[in-house]
């Protein structure tokens, strides 16, 4: 006989709503995310497994639901977890408590109407983590950074961009503003600043040779990096937010994973085109871009790619922005392939097509013409 579980779990406690396929169990009940709550919950739920009761339960994602899921793993209980984007039943209820949630998220947990989102694999999660802290600590970074240009520049210093990316020139800095007395107090304003930079630079590398060791023997990302303008950073992050490429039936669908293709709305005979969903991972959609940016930059390696023709025509008509990001969309369809062949980038399969290349002599006469 099943047992369905409605949890509506938060930062200090969860809720849970029991009920068993006869009803003769309809319970509910209010726990705290503690070692003892955990504990308490579990026993009473293992109770019903072994009368006999095969029990599943149901949940949101949310931050602690790894967790919540893994300390339910360990006593055998299988967990569901609920895809809040598809579900909106809880959300846009009139009767919005979490008692109520609970008994929603069970009764369509026992009608098995609940749609699911998979939860990446530990291992992509621990990336995710770095690259996040990684992220938190270079936007310190650039604030910090800014900050010291205006300082500098309200003291009639102009400061270049990238002069404080070395610790060697912002110790030349702050060395030469201590040597002029017209600079006033600038070098005790810019000094702790600089300190700072150089404390959190160096958290950043420490997190960068952490993340280098996780991905050193990762196969996926090797296969990432033979693309050129893919360096660590960018591996990483498309190795962490795709997690199984086996998931994706096709390449149409991981673009859509990544929030690449376009919102279409299709009623009677009209349909409709709108900009890109931006649904999934914004780290995964902006790294393609940054693919993308990293190609653009080795323009001696990648001129000729088909790819790079085709921006550079887009570019003329659609302008830099949705050029870059319909072939961060082509980008897309390129790491599938590789990931789902397992072959590293071939850059003979990127030589341009003979009919696009005629068809933009032709076109290019025809405009010199007109």
């Amino acid at each position: 006989m099943k047992m369905s579980i409605g949890v509506d779990l938060h930062k200090t406690q969860f809720t849970v709503c029991c009920l068993s396929e006869d009803r003769g169990v309809q319970e509910s009940g209010i726990y705290p995310t503690t070692d003892h709550g955990y504990r308490t919950f579990i026993m009473k739920v293992s109770g019903w497994k072994e009368e006999g009761y095969e029990v599943t339960a149901a949940v949101e994602s949310t931050g602690n639901t790894r967790y919540f899921r893994n300390r339910l793993l360990k006593r055998g209980i299988e967990v569901r977890i609920v895809n809040t984007l598809k579900f909106k039943v809880v959300n846009e209820s009139v009767k919005k408590t979490d008692k109520h949630d609970s008994r929603t998220l069970a009764e369509f947990l026992e009608k098995d109407m609940l749609p699911e989102s998979i939860l990446c694999s530990q291992e992509s999660e621990d990336i995710r983590r770095i690259l996040k802290s990684r992220s938190v600590l270079v936007k310190a970074l650039v604030s910090l950074k800014n900050q010291v240009h205006g300082l500098l520049l309200g003291y009639g210093i102009e400061s270049r961009r990238g002069q404080l990316q070395s610790r060697k020139e912002r110790q030349r800095i702050l060395t030469g503003l201590a040597d002029h007395r017209s600079y006033g107090n600038a070098a005790r304003a810019v000094k702790p600043l600089l300190g700072t930079i150089d404390q959190i630079a160096s958290e950043v590398k420490e997190l960068e040779s952490v993340l280098s060791g996780l991905v050193s023997e990762d196969e996926n990302v090797a296969l990432l990096q033979t693309i050129p303008g893919v360096g660590l950073i960018t591996g990483a992050t498309i190795r962490a937010y795709t997690d199984n490429i086996d998931r994706y039936e096709s390449a149409k669908k991981y673009a859509a994973h990544a929030g690449l293709v376009p919102w279409v709305q299709n009623s009677n005979k009209t349909i409709r085109h709108g900009h890109i969903t931006k649904r999934g991972p914004v780290e995964l959609r902006t790294a393609f871009v940054q693919m993308v940016m990293g190609m653009l930059r080795l323009q001696n390696k990648t001129a000729g790619y088909r790819l790079m023709c085709k921006y550079r025509a887009m570019k003329e008509n659609k302008g830099t922005g949705k050029s870059i990001i319909a072939t961060a969309r082509k980008m897309s369809t390129i790491v599938y392939v590789i990931l789902k062949e397992r072959q590293p980038f071939d850059p003979s399969r990127m030589s341009p097509d003979p009919k696009y290349v005629e068809m933009s002599k032709v076109a290019r006469c025809y405009a010199l013409a007109v």
